[in-house]
Order: structure tokens, then sequence, then C-alpha cells
């Protein structure tokens, strides 16, 4: 994965408007990030291969970057992303690490189930 071009992820995601897509979203501070340091609220959030949908789509932030995507029914939003995969021209895969390297955020989109 490579750092994320605002560009280049815009167009991918204009790309995509109108498809039928399955979604992977997850997000997690880390199942023992409370052990580590009580400070910590341990916290996570998981869906994937839902079908959607979405008429508009948009990236913003300086990076960490948040991406929305306005469905028929509500909005899909992800913040925090940080990279993305550039070599991959059937799937969107965005990701956000901390500052170890650690996975915080996953947000992609498909034509075919993950």
């Amino acid at each position: 994965m490579q750092l994320i071009d605002q560009v280049q992820v815009q167009n991918r995601i204009n790309s995509l408007i109108g498809q039928e897509l399955y979604v992977h979203l997850e997000m997690t501070t880390g199942a023992y990030a409370s052990h580590l340091d009580s400070s910590k609220h341990p916290a996570a959030t998981f869906i994937s291969n839902a079908l959607i949908q979405y008429s508009q789509g948009s990236i913003a932030g300086n990076g960490p970057f948040r991406v929305g995507l306005k469905t028929l029914n509500g909005w899909i939003y992800s913040e925090g992303l940080t990279h993305w995969e550039n070599n991959d021209a059937e799937r969107l895969i965005m990701a956000g690490h901390d500052t170890q390297g650690k996975l915080v955020v996953a947000l992609q989109l498909s034509r075919e189930p993950f």
C-alpha cells in the first residue's frame, strides 16, 4: 500500500458511482487497547460484503483523509484513511494506519465479494 493520493482516489471513487458494489468497512482501536493503556477505550466496527450503490462520493482532508459515499437511503463515512492500493484496478482498497503501522480503519469497494 502507498500513501493516499487524493486526486487519484477521487478519480477512482468517481469511476464507481452508480455501480452495484460490495463494501467492506472496519474500524478498531485494538481488542486489547485497554490492557496496554487503561485510558484507551477498545472499540471495533465491521461490515463485509454488503451490497451498496452510491450516487456521490468524495475524499477530503489533508491526511489522514475521510471518505463519504451517498447511498440511496443514507451515507457511508470513514475517517482516518492514510493508505490505498493503487495496483488494483478492480477494487478500491483504502486503510488507515496508526503511527506504529497498525491497522485502525479500512474501507474497501469491489464489484466482487471480498
